[in-house]
C-alpha cells in the first residue's frame, strides 16, 4: 500500500482515539511488534518490536537495537503525536425530545469550528463501560455505528435573514444533533441508551457509563484538476500517527531504541493520564533502558535524546494571505513544515532545526519553515508541554492545512509522503 492509501484507511476507521489507536495497533502487530502491558514484567529482547496501549486511547510502541552507541548522536529517538480531534462528545443521560424530535445531549471537545459541523451525516464511535462479575472490572466494549445515526440541520434563510452576516452558534442549544423521531408512548423513554444497547447485545441497565465521540461520517477524496489535494475529516492528527507507524515499521538503524507515543487529549490541553502532560513517556524510556541494561546510564542516555511533535501546521490561504507571516509562507504541496515560535509555543530551536534540515536534504525531502504573524496567537502542540517534562532535543513539524480544526480539511496530496519520508530517515 502507498502512503496515501495507508493515510486514507486510518482516516476510514480512526472515527474516535479509541479506534485510531486501535487501527495503529493493528498494523504493528501485522509488522511484528509484540503486545506488552504496564501491570506486566518485562523481559525485552535485542532487536524486539513492542507496543503498549494506554486506557484504549493513547498508544507507544518501540524498537530495541542491537547495539547501543556511546556517542552524541541520539541512540533514543522519539516521535509523538496525537489521536483525539476536535468533535462533539455525547454526554450522560443524553436523551432530549423536542416536539418529537429525538435528540443527543453533546459538549464540544476542542476547539472545533462549528459551523462546519451542521447538515453533514454523522456518526458515533468510542468505548462503553459495562457492568462486570466485580465493582472494579467493568467490561469495556468498543463501538463503531454502522450507519449515519445524527445530523445537526441548519435553520433556513428564510428564517435567519442575515445568516450571511455571521451567525454565533450556541454550544448547548444550537449543536443538538438528531437521533430520530419517536412516538408519544415513547417520549419519556432514554431512546439513546436502548438503541445503544441494542447495537452492544447487552442489558440497557447494565450500560455504566461511555466515552462516544459523534464524528463526521465522510470519505476522504482527492480534489483539484490533478487530485493536488486531499479532503477528509481528522486530518489533524491522523495524518501524524499514520507517518509515525510507518515510520517505526519501515526503520532501518540498528543502534539504540526507537519510540513513538500516539497520545490522546492533546486538544483539551494534554494534561491527563493518557496525554503527553503526564510522566507517562519519562517513565517509558527509563523502563525500556533499565529492561535494557542500562539502568546506571539511563540519565545520560536519555539527556541526549531527541524527539519529534509531529502534528499539523496553518498553510496559506489564497483568500486570506494577510493571516500569514509576511516571509514565511508554507502552501499545500510543497513539503512539511518545521514550525518554530520564540515563545516556545513550538518546543523547537536552531540546534534541532539544523538536524531536521539536514535529514530532509540528504534524503531529498521538500520542507518549508512555519512562524505565526507577529501580531496573531496561534495554536500550540504537545511538543512543548512533552519537552518540559523529557528535556531532550525537540522539532515541531507537520503538513501544512487549511481549514484546519473543520469537520473535514484540505492537506497537499503529495505531502503526506514528504513527512512519512522524514520520520523514516530520523529512525533510520
Amino acid at each position: 500500500m502507498s502512503e496515501t492509501d495507508i493515510l486514507f484507511e486510518l482516516l476510514r476507521e480512526g472515527v474516535s482515539p479509541v479506534q485510531a489507536v486501535s487501527c495503529c495497533a493493528g498494523r504493528l502487530e501485522e509488522g511484528g511488534f509484540q503486545a506488552l502491558s504496564y501491570g506486566d514484567a518485562w523481559e525485552l529482547q535485542k532487536g524486539g518490536k513492542y507496543y503498549i496501549k494506554h486506557h484504549d486511547t493513547t498508544l507507544f510502541a518501540f524498537v530495541l537495537g542491537k547495539d547501543w552507541e556511546d556517542t552524541d548522536t541520539p541512540q533514543i529517538r522519539i516521535a509523538a503525536a496525537h489521536t483525539d480531534f476536535p468533535c462533539l462528545r455525547i454526554k450522560p443521560s443524553a436523551d432530549v425530545v423536542t416536539n418529537g424530535y429525538a435528540q443527543v445531549n453533546v459538549e464540544v471537545y476542542g476547539g472545533a469550528i462549528l459551523n462546519t459541523w451542521l447538515d453533514r451525516p454523522l456518526g458515533l464511535a468510542g468505548r462503553v463501560a459495562v457492568r462486570g462479575e466485580t465493582p472494579f472490572a467493568p467490561v469495556i466494549k468498543a463501538f463503531v455505528s454502522k450507519r449515519n445515526l445524527f445530523t445537526i440541520p441548519n435553520l433556513a434563510i428564510h428564517m435567519n435573514r442575515e445568516v450571511n452576516k455571521g451567525v454565533e452558534l450556541n454550544r448547548q442549544t444550537d449543536m443538538l444533533p438528531i437521533l430520530g423521531m419517536v412516538s408519544e408512548e415513547e417520549k419519556t423513554a432514554d431512546c439513546f441508551l436502548t438503541f445503544l444497547a441494542g447495537e452492544l447485545g447487552v442489558k440497557k441497565e447494565d450500560i455504566l457509563d461511555f466515552e462516544l465521540t459523534v464524528f463526521c461520517n465522510e470519505e476522504p477524496a482527492f480534489v483539484g484538476m490533478n487530485e493536488d489535494f486531499i479532503s477528509a475529516p481528522r486530518l489533524d492528527n491522523l495524518t501524524s500517527c499514520a507517518a509515525l507507524t510507518s515510520g517505526i515499521l519501515n526503520a532501518e538503524r540498528g543502534q539504540g531504541v526507537n519510540l513513538i507515543a500516539l497520545f490522546d487529549h492533546e486538544e483539551i490541553g494534554c494534561r491527563s493520564k493518557q496525554g503527553a502532560a503526564s510522566i507517562l513517556l519519562h517513565d517509558m524510556v527509563l523502563r525500556i533502558l533499565k529492561s535494557c541494561g542500562r539502568e546506571e546510564t539511563a540519565e545520560r542516555d536519555l539527556y541526549r535524546g531527541m524527539m519529534l511533535s509531529v502534528d499539523v501546521a496553518h498553510g496559506l490561504h489564497p483568500n486570506q494571505v494577510g493571516k500569514m507571516d509576511i516571509t514565511n509562507k508554507p502552501v499545500l504541496g510543497a513539503g512539511l513544515c518545521i514550525k518554530e515560535a520564540s515563545a516556545q509555543s513550538y518546543a523547537t530551536d536552531c540546534e534541532s532545526v539544523a538536524i531536521v534540515q539536514q535529514l530532509c536534504e540528504s534524503g531529498k525531502i521538500p520542507y518549508q519553515k512555519f512562524v505565526n504573524r507577529s501580531d496573531m496567537v496561534g495554536g500550540g502542540t504537545l511538543g512543548a508541554i512533552a519537552s518540559a517534562l523529557l528535556p531532550v532535543k525537540t522539532v515541531d513539524i507537520g503538513v501544512p492545512l487549511l481549514a484546519m480544526h473543520s469537520a473535514r480539511e484540505l492537506m497537499g496530496s503529495s505531502d503526506q509522503q514528504a513527512l512519512c519520508a522524514l520520520v523514516k530517515q530520523y529512525f533510520s
